[in-house]
């Protein structure tokens, strides 16, 4: 019943919840701005300070290899073979899948300590072609009208299609000698991650979905989430028109990462009289580089409030290992881990009672109508 649950939440519904829970802090900020004698037309000077940065969710799937991938596909569509063939039984012969000898050829490859490029490629065009012809047998089970009376399911159709999708990319990736396919398949039970190239220490790829994070006063609000793989430096622009949706005004500082310090980004900054933690470019004099790397330094020190809520959120909480399946659901179990988060930092405030009583209007609950009928109260006798 949690899945269905889950399912009941989009992205949209979860961003609006997550931006309820600072409403009030937001909502006083641009009472004051309003009350200002300033012009409304007039843009309102930057103000405050926004922190960005990207990290990725790993979902719960095993390391992938293409030999791996392939096994599981090939003893996959041997259960449908089985399944298929089974109103079959006593009226024709059995075809053939070669199950012991492809389990055989494939243990021996898997349980070589360092197994060299030639044999792990032999191998796998073993299993690719134990696949193609498992697949083959399928189609002709499929068309045999006595065969289709044992129907499949709407998940052995849909594991069938990604098991089909999956064979040709590994089968053109082995022809062309390419590690790299658009949209390439890592897990047939989640067929909607990709590979996300991160490069740090110890985790130079991870299998999960990407997101971008604004923190803003001890809050974090989650800008873009995507399956596949991007660039995180052209969100900035976005990221900063959110907060001034927020606050009726720019930031008047965004602490990012290198990767941000674009060209593109530096204009735009400048543009709107945003300062960018970065270094400017060019040769500048000696008092004003040593200004700017301490001023950098601030910066960095102030960007490390982002990074403590990522690992927040990935050791106290379940982003480190999202354990759903679905893709929809999978958002849902993301973003609820900065609700939660973000929960967290509104008890501490003393504002959270004037939130609670926010949300409790926003309800718009009906005392007398759900308090149950006299006749229905249980009376409660205290024992001595």
């Amino acid at each position: 019943m949690m899945v269905h649950f889950r399912k009941r939440f989009n992205e949209a519904d979860l961003s609006r919840i997550n931006e309820a829970i600072t409403r009030t802090e937001a909502k006083k900020k641009a009472e004051s701005k309003a009350n200002d004698d300033s012009d409304p037309d007039e843009e309102p000077p930057p103000e405050g300070r926004l922190l960005i940065d990207a990290t990725c969710a790993p979902a719960d799937i095993r390391f992938p290899t293409d030999l791996s991938l392939v096994n599981e596909g090939r003893e996959k569509t041997e259960e449908l073979i089985d399944q298929l063939f089974e109103p079959l039984i006593g009226s024709r012969r059995k075809p053939r899948t070669y199950r012991i000898e492809a389990r055989k050829a494939f243990l021996a490859i898997t349980k070589q300590r360092k197994a060299k490029g030639k044999k792990k490629r032999a191998a796998l065009r073993k299993q690719l072609g134990y696949l193609g012809r498992n697949l083959r047998t399928i189609d002709e089970l499929l068309d045999c009208e006595q065969s289709a009376r044992a129907e499949l399911s709407t998940k052995q159709w849909r594991s069938l299609w990604i098991i089909r999708e999956m064979h040709r990319q590994q089968q053109w990736m082995y022809q062309e000698q390419e590690n790299r396919i658009p949209d390439r398949i890592v897990s047939i039970s989640q067929p909607h991650v990709r590979t996300i190239v991160r490069m740090k220490a110890g985790r130079a790829y991870e299998f999960g979905a990407k997101l971008s994070v604004s923190h803003e006063g001890g809050y974090c609000f989650v800008e873009r989430l995507s399956w596949d793989p991007y660039n995180e430096c052209n969100d900035l622009e976005a990221q900063a028109e959110a907060y001034r949706r927020r606050h009726r005004c720019y930031p008047a500082v965004i602490c990012a990462d290198q990767i941000y310090r674009t060209r593109a980004n530096r204009i735009w900054c400048a543009a709107h009289s945003i300062r960018l933690s970065a270094i400017a470019l060019g040769r500048p004099s000696a008092n004003k580089a040593k200004e700017q790397r301490k001023e950098l330094r601030t910066d960095e020190k102030a960007r490390n409030a982002i990074e403590g809520k990522f690992g927040q959120a990935k050791r106290a909480h379940s982003l480190g290992c999202i354990m759903t399946k679905l893709d929809q659901t999978s958002i849902t179990a993301i973003l609820m881990n900065f609700i939660v988060i973000n929960l967290k930092r509104a008890v501490a405030s003393p504002r959270f009672f004037a939130f609670f009583q926010q949300l409790l209007g926003l309800m718009n609950w009906n005392e007398a109508a759900s308090r149950p009928p006299r006749s229905s109260r249980l009376n409660f006798v205290r024992v001595p």
